[in-house]
C-alpha cells in the first residue's frame, strides 16, 4: 500500500489513490486549522479578560489585598485542565469544549496581576515577540520530516526539573538562579511547541473519521495553548519592564 507521506509514491500514483491523498490532506489541513482556531481564540479570550480584570476596580482589589478568592483563582485553572486531561474519554465533545473555554477564561483572570506588575507596551512586545517564535516553531514542527518525538522523555524531564528548580527558588529568591529558569523555560516550550504541533498532526491519523475527532481537536488546542501562555511569561521576565 503506497505511503500518502513518501514522495516516490507521487509519479506512479492511480488516479483514485491521488484522489485518497488529496482527500487525506484536506482532512488534515482542516483537522489543524480546528486546533489553531480553538488555541488563539483561547489565547485572545485569556488576553481581554486578564486586561478587564486588571482595569477594574474589583480586580485590583482582589489583586492587591489577595485573600482566599485569589488563592482559588490561581488554583481552579489547575483543577479544571486535570479534569479535562483524566475525563476527555469520558466527557462530550460539547463539556470538553465550554471546560475549554472556562479554563481559558480563569487563566486570564489568575494572569491578570502582570498588568499591575509590567507596563502595558511592553506586554504587547512580548505578546507580538511570542507569537511570531510560536509560529515559526509551530511551523516547524508540522512541517518537518524529523521524527521529534525522541525529544518527548527530555522535554518532560526538563519541565519536571524546571518546576522542583521554581519551588526552591521559592525559597531561595535568587535572582541567578530565576535567570537561568527563565531562559530554560523558554528553550524548553519553544521545543515543546514544534514537539506537540508534529504530535497533533501524528494524532489525526488515529482518530481522522472517530467520534474522538472533536475531543482531540480541543486537547490538541490546549497543548497548543498551555506552550504559547508559558512560553509567552518567561519571555515576559526578560522583555517586560516594570512599573515601578
Amino acid at each position: 500500500m503506497a505511503n500518502w507521506s513518501d514522495p516516490r509514491t507521487t509519479f506512479n500514483s492511480s488516479p483514485t489513490s491521488a484522489g485518497r491523498e488529496a482527500a487525506v490532506h484536506a482532512g488534515l489541513r482542516s483537522y489543524m486549522l480546528s486546533v489553531y482556531n480553538y488555541m488563539a481564540s483561547g489565547v485572545l479570550l485569556t488576553g481581554i479578560v486578564a486586561m478587564l480584570f486588571a482595569n477594574s476596580a474589583f480586580g485590583q482589589n482582589i489583586l492587591m489585598n489577595g485573600g482566599a478568592l485569589r488563592l482559588v483563582l490561581m488554583l481552579a485553572p489547575i483543577g479544571l485542565v486535570m479534569w479535562l486531561s483524566f475525563g476527555i474519554h469520558r466527557m462530550a465533545e460539547s463539556t470538553a469544549k465550554a471546560i475549554f473555554w472556562g479554563y481559558a477564561t480563569l487563566m486570564g483572570l489568575s494572569l491578570s496581576s502582570i498588568f499591575l506588575v509590567y507596563t502595558g507596551a511592553s506586554i504587547a512586545q512580548t505578546f507580538f515577540a511570542t507569537a511570531a517564535a510560536f509560529a515559526s516553531l509551530s511551523l516547524y514542527g508540522y512541517t518537518t520530516k524529523k521524527d521529534l518525538s525522541g525529544f518527548g522523555t527530555f522535554l518532560i524531564m526538563g519541565l519536571v526539573g524546571l518546576l522542583v528548580a521554581s519551588v526552591i527558588n521559592m525559597f531561595m529568591q535568587s535572582s541567578a538562579m530565576d535567570l537561568v529558569i527563565s531562559f530554560v523555560g523558554v528553550l524548553l516550550f519553544a521545543g515543546l511547541t514544534a514537539y506537540d504541533t508534529q504530535k497533533i498532526k501524528s494524532m489525526y491519523f488515529e482518530v481522522q473519521g472517530s467520534a474522538f475527532m472533536g475531543k482531540a481537536v480541543v486537547m490538541g488546542a490546549l497543548q497548543l495553548y498551555l506552550d504559547f501562555i508559558n512560553m509567552f511569561l518567561f519571555l515576559l521576565r526578560f522583555m517586560g519592564n516594570n512599573r515601578n
